[in-house]
């Protein structure tokens, strides 16, 4: 038995020894594509420096990095920064609700029923082509400019990628899905549950990605407009002071909030992914 052991012992650490370049290579890969990720970024910070020791430009066009760096504290302490970040965060969340509910009831309608589609459809296809920017003047007579104002505005942005990537994803549930649920009987109920909506999941999530990311655009976009608290107003403040470091740390954390809502969402489509797996 001893024997074995060793014998065996022996043939791990074998393959351990095997494995290992494989190992180092993975690693080494991995390590240069986030190397690789990082070097552009440290190469516009070093062209900003070089802008400003250079004198290329006004100090108050592009001011230093350290000058950022440190507004960028300043305002975290001050608190300006975490409030209007948090007042544009808090009109996402009801943008996203709203929006992405209106959007998930008229895809599923156009998607299950012919009938909603030909009545629906085509108005919804002639209303998708308006930007945003086109129904402020609209709502701005019937919402005023209120919180109202922006959250509908937004909730606009978001209806339409879910609508379309719901429906979509219910149009293309193949035939053969469909029919196992005729074969056991299901109700109208567990038909949506157990075989439409696992079998839609994809694409109705990556509406829901899309629909986050035109939030957060035509969050910033509003806010620029017209309003008085959020990221977009900051920036429209730093400009008017012309305290561009204010106007670079709005930039900065705007792409950084998107970079992180991308992640998260991409964390629940992986966990939706091992529920539709299961659902199955």
């Amino acid at each position: 038995m001893t024997t074995a052991t060793q014998q065996l012992k022996t043939a791990n650490n074998i393959a351990w020894l095997v494995k290992l370049p494989s190992l180092a290579r993975s690693f080494l890969i991995r390590f240069g594509y986030a190397a690789t990720g990082i070097l552009f970024p440290l190469i516009v910070l070093a062209l900003w420096q070089l802008a400003f020791e250079k004198n290329w430009l006004p100090v108050q066009i592009l001011p230093p990095p350290s000058l950022v760096w440190q507004t960028f504290w300043e305002l975290i302490d001050s608190g300006d920064l975490t409030s209007n970040l948090w007042v544009s965060i808090q009109r996402i969340a009801w943008s996203v609700l709203i929006g992405g509910g209106v959007g998930l009831a008229i895809g599923f309608a156009i998607g299950l029923s012919k009938r909603a589609y030909a009545y629906l459809y085509p108005t919804f296809d002639v209303v998708s082509q308006f930007p945003v920017v086109g129904w402020i003047p609209l709502l701005m007579i019937f919402l005023g400019i209120d919180e109202a104002l922006k959250v509908a505005a937004i909730s606009l942005a978001v209806v339409v990628p879910v609508t379309v990537s719901t429906y979509k994803g219910i149009r293309n549930i193949p035939r053969a899905l469909l029919e196992v649920g005729e074969v056991y009987q299901f109700t109208q109920l567990q038909r949506l549950r157990r075989v439409v909506l696992p079998a839609a999941l994809p694409s109705i999530f990556s509406g829901i990605r899309q629909g986050v990311m035109q939030a957060w655009l035509s969050l910033v976009f509003v806010e620029l407009l017209a309003s008085s608290e959020g990221i977009g107003y900051l920036m429209v403040w730093g400009r008017q002071l012309m305290q561009m470091d204010i106007v670079f740390i709005g930039i900065i954390v705007i792409g950084l909030v998107g970079v992180v809502l991308d992640f998260v969402l991409r964390f629940i489509e992986a966990r939706l992914q091992t529920w539709r797996r299961s659902a199955f």
